[in-house]
């Protein structure tokens, strides 16, 4: 039974060598630290915080190529270069126990015994040499160069894979050679070579690899012949356009063929797991010739490892597999290859892995000075000659998540620029990390005094600000929902309405939804009941779901000044085509925006300041600064009242803001014309219907008078025709209205000359005749307007 976790959950520890490209590692140059001890480049010695060195003097002077432990789990052997050499590392003491020099490198190696003490190792030279607990015993070679090596327990025979169709066969018993395995191939084609050998520990069946056609050959020892040949899909595994891509003379062989790379048998005898050179690592039972899962490592190199993960009860699970290339190591379960275990990068390329059975350490073989061990928790318990590794780690954990980024900065490409560091980039000091470096966090404070040498005062009058907003929010009251917003206050209206329209949308739908029904029986009723309530829990869930204004996630947005909206940007420009369109359509854009109900309610708090200043003491202010005399007379030129000006600042905002009645430009006609005509006879702003009935002759003078001044006739369709002969005298004065006029005191004016209906030129109205200030000019301050010494706004 399998457990399935979490691929982010898994814990690597990199218990030896250099920290690995995991989640859960951290980078090199924040662990290595350096000291410095006596004299000379001898006494500089490197070390890495936080972690730990399992085994002592781990490592090569160039490079590892094989590692392995004895069957006893008490001592580990690898082999490496330059100069080629054996080490033995005894696991109970956790130190090297000897090493033994080589005269060629090594390609493969077989522990012959439970212990360190046999061993037989294939050359690079062709050499095959045994060695044994005295050292160097016996050396022969193979005809072609060794790729593999492999050995039958049962029959005392050491196989060589090498460079062409033959599988070379040594009898460690008698001490010759015997007759080689020759490969045929499919249809008797040539054969270039066995890249790897497998034995399976159940039913000794052996397993060869071919290179280049694409499958495995399984051979019988008792009978030394093939049995059975296992094809790969050629076609799922190739790239798609390996058929058509040709071959450029000269340049290339066209693509690379299909190979077998690696191969491991688990011990039930049935399952295999084979990788290929193409980074798949395919599984299949013997029983069947199609695979039953695939798993790609994802870089499209060869397969270098497959092994099977099996242990005790507190490992994983069973049927855990590793597969491992140059680049990247995968842990992952058969029945879902596509789920990854945990997956583990090194920091050097690999060349081999190992697995100490039953448990969860690793052990790795690469291109580096330093071999590589991991411990992985959840895979497996540490082995028994150190089960105090799963304290250690726990510990470790904890010291280096806590303190490891606490003497560094990080910081983008903007800021360095600010800081003037960008000279810096490519040295030690900055440590790239994603869209940024990592900095020293002295050489941040100091770089950042230098840049700016305010800070500390800006800084210091920014929390000064922040109290002071908070202690205003106390004394001055406002709404709930303004008190929230403090930037950003058109987004916050917009998504109220919003919510407004949803919740009305929501209600006209439920409406809809619990209309009356005309159920009959008394089941649909209890049915439509039951809907009903599964809908209003629906509904209260709903409310219940957070929303942009009041998700605490998003409060900074609405309250930080620094997510604050700028419209004037060319980027909002581009995000709201319409709103700037429109905004640009009206005229008081060059005004700036209008403000939103939230602003306005603001600025008519503002009004009311803290310390005492109020509407009172600010109209007597403006009685008394209207009722005294000019600021340039009365020597108040350089005076400068700021609470006063502020006051009549926003004043004048508010009689902006306020709606004014545009009055039409047109000067209406009275219906009636004034009664008094003793100064000028008829109103100047009578219509000629007024004007016509005051100049009719009234009582006896009209009946005296032998003919009238106008003659009215009605037409058939309801018209009405009118004819007005107006009568002057020799001095054109109108004969019906002189005699009325001298009869007054003053009948007739001096310089006025009166023509037509009630008409004058000549002379000044008596009703506008111009007063004591207007005849001798201004004495007092106008009210309102602009004044050079306080520069406020003159009211419009």
């Amino acid at each position: 039974m399998s457990v399935a976790l979490d691929p982010s959950a898994v814990k690597v520890y990199t218990v030896n060598g250099e920290a690995s490209g995991s989640s859960s590692s951290l980078p090199d140059w924040l662990t290595r630290k350096r000291d410095a001890k006596g004299k000379g480049k001898r006494a500089i010695r490197e070390h890495i915080e936080g972690s730990i060195e399992l085994i002592q003097h781990f490592d090569f002077p160039e490079a590892s190529n094989k590692v392995k432990t004895t069957r006893d789990g008490r001592h580990a052997v690898a082999t490496g270069t330059y100069k080629p050499q054996i080490k033995v590392w005894d696991l109970d003491e956790l130190s090297l126990k000897f090493e033994r020099h080589t005269d060629a490198e090594n390609v493969d190696f077989v522990m012959l015994s439970d212990d360190w003490t046999k061993s037989i190792h294939l050359q690079n030279d062709r050499s095959v040499e045994l060695h044994t607990q005295g050292g160097f015993h016996y050396r022969t070679r193979i005809p072609r160069f060794g790729r593999s090596l492999a050995y039958h327990f049962p029959s005392c025979d050491a196989l060589f894979a090498a460079s062409g169709p033959e599988i070379f066969r040594l009898n460690l018993d008698q001490g010759r050679f015997l007759n080689p395995l020759v490969l045929q191939g499919e249809g008797g084609e040539d054969i270039a070579g066995v890249n790897v050998i497998d034995i399976n520990p159940a039913h000794q069946l052996f397993a060869f690899g071919v290179e280049g056609n694409g499958t495995v050959e399984f051979w019988d020892p008792r009978s030394r012949s093939r049995v059975g040949i296992l094809r790969l899909p050629r076609e799922r595994l190739m790239p798609m356009n390996h058929l058509s891509a040709p071959a450029l003379p000269g340049v290339d062989d066209g693509p690379a063929p299909l190979s077998v790379t690696a191969i491991s048998s688990r011990p039930d005898g049935l399952s295999y797991a084979v990788g290929t050179s193409t980074g798949h690592t395919l599984l299949y039972d013997i029983r069947s010739a199609r695979h039953i899962a695939m798993k790609d490592q994802g870089y499209g190199l060869p397969v270098k490892n497959v092994e099977w993960i099996e242990g005790g009860s507190r490992m994983a699970g069973e049927g855990y597999l590793l597969s491992a290339d140059k680049k990247v190591i995968k842990i992952w379960n058969k029945n879902s290859p596509e789920v990854n275990f945990t997956s583990i990068t090194p920091a050097n390329d690999l060349n081999d892995v190992h697995h100490v059975p039953g448990s969860g350490l690793l052990l790795l073989a690469n291109e580096g000075i330093k071999m590589t061990s991991y411990f992985i928790p959840q895979l497996g318990p540490a082995p028994k000659w150190c089960s105090f590794l799963e304290n250690l780690t726990e510990e470790m954990e904890d010291q280096t998540t806590r303190t490891a980024y606490q003497d560094y900065k990080f910081i983008d490409r903007g800021e360095l620029s600010k800081l003037g560091l960008d000279h810096l980039v490519g040295t030690p000091a900055l440590k790239p990390y994603m869209h940024g470096y990592f900095v020293s966090l002295e050489l941040y404070d100091a770089a950042r005094v230098i840049a700016n040498p305010y800070a500390y005062a800006e800084h210091r009058e920014r929390m000064v600000q922040e109290k002071m907003e908070k202690l205003a929010e106390t004394r001055i009251r406002s709404r709930k929902d303004a008190g929230a917003v403090k930037v950003n206050k058109a987004l916050a209206e917009k998504l109220k309405k919003e919510e407004a329209r949803e919740r009305k949308r929501d209600e006209r739908r439920a409406k809809r939804a619990h209309g009356p029904a005309d159920a009959e029986d008394g089941e649909e009723a209890m049915e439509v009941d039951e809907v009903a309530v599964e809908e209003e829990e629906v509904e209260e869930e709903e409310a219940e779901k957070p929303t942009l204004l009041s998700d605490p996630r998003f409060a900074a947005v609405f309250q930080d000044p620094e997510f604050e909206v700028d419209e004037t940007t060319r980027e909002f420009a581009l995000l709201n085509p319409s709103a700037v369109a429109q905004r640009q359509g009206r005229p008081e854009v060059g005004r700036g925006r209008t403000k939103t109900a939230v602003e306005e309610e603001e600025d008519e708090s503002d009004k009311v300041s803290s310390d005492g200043l109020s509407s009172g003491e600010e109209s007597k202010e403006d009685k008394s600064g209207s009722e005294s005399e000019d600021s340039d007379d009365a020597g108040k030129l350089w005076q400068d009242n700021i609470r006063v000006r502020m006051a009549a600042r926003a004043s004048s905002q508010k009689q902006a803001r306020a709606p004014q009645r545009r009055e039409a430009k047109v000067r209406l006609v009275p219906l009636q014309a004034q009664s008094d005509t003793s100064g000028r006879g008829v109103d100047k702003n009578a219509t000629f219907g007024q004007r016509r009935s005051h100049l009719r002759p009234k009582g006896k003078e009209r009946a005296s008078s032998g003919r009238g001044d106008s003659s009215i006739r009605h037409t058939a369709g309801g018209g009405i025709e009118m004819t007005f002969i107006p009568r002057t005298t020799s001095s054109g004065q109108d004969y019906d209205d002189a005699a009325p006029l001298k009869k007054g005191k003053d009948a007739k004016r001096k310089g006025v000359e009166s023509f037509g209906a009630g008409m004058e030129r000549g002379g000044e109205d008596p009703e506008h005749e111009m007063s004591e200030t207007e005849r001798k000019g201004r004495a007092k301050r106008r009210q309102g307007m602009r004044s050079g010494s306080k520069n406020t706004f003159r009211r419009m």
